[in-house]
């Protein structure tokens, strides 16, 4: 039996299997460190695992956000505006209120764009801008369209917001009185209400007016727009000084030179009969009571005539 039990013992030895011997002690704490290390090692992996999906994670968040702000469109204009060195250039001089800005802009940039780079020099917004030279230049042009030429001058006609927010605004009485007499007066059309037809009756349609066209839009024409005539039956002639910002309003005693920045409105209204034809109100103050009113307006007109005194978006 002691025999067997000897083999038995020089076989386990043998095999290495850390099987303690009879009678001897067991360090618990020793037999247990390679588990407990195994576990340390398994979580400190996972915690690197966790800290790299975490920065990747919060990357895409950073890209995310700056995308929803806007800043990728941001970088294409900045690429642009970089790019715009292998560009051709043209050199020209901006005035705005007799001060004169030199620039260098890209020949093949449309008017739209240089409005807003004329916006960061002048502070005038470019939506509130006309661009003048020789004439009013359309947003969708080219400077290659217009012909710039170096050193040439280009005007711009236009308020800053805080001109626009310095205007005084009318007293409490005179609105009141202006919503009411608007009131009465949204009932009937213009050429209906007794204070026009009363002159349209007694001055009747002028020989010597330019012929109207109804639902059609056209520029206006090179010369003033004249053969009209005003609440007092005098011939009305309209001369447009665009270089300037200037509406002049001609009769036969007088020419009063009006900035186009103090008019603060323009109404019109076909005549009823005759809806080739309109009669037009430009709101020389700020209420409705400073309407100088002028009557045979040829319908095709009537949009450019706003748009040359309000501009674009005629915000009044």
């Amino acid at each position: 039996m002691a025999c067997l039990e000897a083999n038995y013992l020089k076989i386990f030895s043998e095999l290495d299997l850390n099987i303690p011997l009879e009678g001897s002690s067991v360090d618990l704490k020793e037999t247990k460190q390679p588990a407990a290390s195994s576990e340390a090692d398994m979580k400190e992996k996972d915690n690197g695992q966790t800290s790299d999906q975490a920065a990747a994670c919060t990357d895409a968040q950073i890209q995310s956000i700056l995308t929803a702000a806007g800043q990728n469109i941001l970088d294409e204009e900045e690429d642009e505006d970089s790019k715009s060195t292998d560009l051709e250039m043209v050199d020209f001089i901006v005035i705005f209120k007799k001060e004169k800005h030199e620039v260098s802009f890209p020949f093949d940039h449309t008017v739209s764009k240089l409005k807003s780079h004329i916006e960061k020099i002048t502070g005038v917004p470019a939506s509130l801008q006309k661009i003048m030279y020789k004439g009013l230049a359309k947003d969708d042009v080219t400077l290659r369209d217009l012909k710039v030429v170096k050193g040439a001058k280009i005007m711009v006609v236009g308020s800053t917001l805080n001109d626009v927010l310095s205007v005084s605004a009318p007293a409490s009485k005179e609105l009141q009185a202006e919503e009411k007499a608007s009131a009465k007066a949204a009932k009937e059309p213009l050429s209906e209400q007794k204070q026009h037809k009363k002159v349209l009756d007694k001055y009747g349609k002028p020989d010597d007016v330019p012929v109207g066209i109804k639902k059609c839009t056209e520029p206006l024409p090179q010369v003033p727009l004249s053969g009209m005539y005003n609440k007092a039956g005098g011939k009305v002639r309209l001369t447009f000084k665009m270089e300037s910002d200037q509406l002049w309003i001609g009769t036969k005693e007088r020419t009063d030179k009006i900035p186009m920045q103090s008019i603060k409105a323009v109404v019109s209204e076909a005549i009823k009969g005759h809806e080739d034809y309109h009669i037009m109100g430009i709101q020389l103050g700020p209420t409705e009571a400073s309407r100088y009113w002028v009557y045979w307006v040829p319908a095709q007109y009537v949009e450019a005539v706003k748009e040359a005194i309000l501009g674009k978006w005629q915000f009044f």
